[in-house]
């Protein structure tokens, strides 16, 4: 039996359904903050806006840019019948035309598949004017590849006829809104690839990141696409054995210099959200600088693991028993962690992807 600092039952908590947040609140910076100081080992009861009494000149602020499109297409089959096709990536990235079609282009894409009838190579799936797939081969993995042929733009289609895929534990009789499509993105979003928002930069405003700048404080951008591995369950008893999804990740050569000038001037980084944490920390080197890094990155971070260039975070509240949940305790302890969540639940802090935040110091 693994220690507890390892067993995946020392990561449960308990959850009154009803602090599921199921509607985000009504203006992104709304949310309550739990702000935890690590070193005084204090919790403190804020709004979110008051997270800017704890940045100070100098200070960079990391928010991951990735935007959530569209990747969850409703149609039928070819042979009738309703389909649900939830695109998780595309492996070619670029789209090539098809000669036979003016105007219209194709590209490989893997997803997830529900259909009455299992998937099989050369099924045909059409979800509407200028959007249809054909189905290539089925993975072992459950998942499917298929070609995708559209009209046009792919993003522009996309928008036209696809749905946010929403978490699966926001779990509502009237489905996705229009309120849905504006607030499960982050304001400052701008590189599509993500099928889950970074839901930490989901509570700041323009005006409020302006209010950020105006205190001297630098805002970096980094993009790691959010893949739905984050919301996959963790299986395993030790949780060293368990194995992440890997996403795409870029960290470009401004970013790298404005986190290592703030470092070396002795100011502090502080990331938005776990997405951000493990992009700045798969992006250092040994020696604790940033270096700008472009490709996959599947880096697991769970206690004991040494962090080298955070130093403070914003961040949600996460699920039990995720990986999630072992990356927040291995910057503050599982122990401290568990007590937060105990004190969010207690004050009826709302959980999850549309809940409030939690504001950590270390520094």
């Amino acid at each position: 039996m693994p220690s507890p600092a390892y067993d995946i039952g020392a990561y449960d908590f308990e959850l009154p359904p009803e602090l599921i947040a199921q509607h985000p609140a009504a203006r992104r910076d709304a949310s309550r903050l739990l702000v935890y100081d690590s070193t005084r080992q204090t919790i403190v009861d804020r709004s979110f806006p008051a997270m800017l009494d704890y940045l100070g000149a100098g200070d960079v602020l990391v928010v991951n840019n990735t935007k959530v499109f569209p990747a969850r297409l409703l149609g039928v089959k070819e042979t009738g019948g309703k389909v649900e096709l939830l695109l998780l990536s595309f492996p070619a990235m670029t789209p090539r035309p098809v000669a036979a079609a003016p105007g219209w282009h194709e590209v490989e894409g893997v997803g997830l598949l529900k259909s009455s009838k299992r998937a099989r190579p050369g099924m045909r799936l059409l979800f509407g004017d200028g959007l249809q797939a054909e189905v290539v081969e089925r993975q072992a993995d459950g998942k499917v590849l298929v070609l995708l042929r559209f009209l046009g733009r792919l993003p522009d289609r996309l928008d036209q006829q696809g749905q946010l895929p929403l978490p699966p534990y926001i779990n509502r009789d009237q489905g996705q809104t229009a309120t849905d499509k504006k607030r499960y993105q982050t304001v400052y979003a701008d590189q599509h690839g993500a099928v889950a928002a970074p839901t930490a930069g989901l509570h700041f405003t323009e005006e409020l990141l302006a209010r950020i700048k105006e205190k001297g404080v630098t805002m970096a951008p980094v993009t790691l696409h959010v893949g739905y591995g984050t919301f996959a369950p963790v299986r395993v008893a030790d949780i060293r054995d368990h194995q992440i999804h890997s996403e795409y990740l870029e960290v470009s050569a401004g970013t790298a210099a404005l986190v290592n000038e703030a470092k070396a001037r002795g100011g502090r980084v502080w990331a938005v959200g776990t997405t951000s944490i493990r992009a700045l920390e798969f992006a250092a080197d040994d020696r604790g600088e940033l270096q700008a890094r472009a490709g996959a990155c599947d880096l697991y971070i769970y206690p004991g693991y040494t962090f080298k260039i955070v130093d403070n975070v914003i961040t949600n509240f996460h699920l039990p028993r995720s990986s999630l949940l072992f990356l927040v305790s291995a910057l503050i302890g599982r122990h401290e962690l568990l007590a937060c969540y105990r004190h969010a639940v207690q004050e009826r802090y709302r959980f999850f992807s549309y809940g409030d935040a939690m504001l950590i110091l270390t520094r």
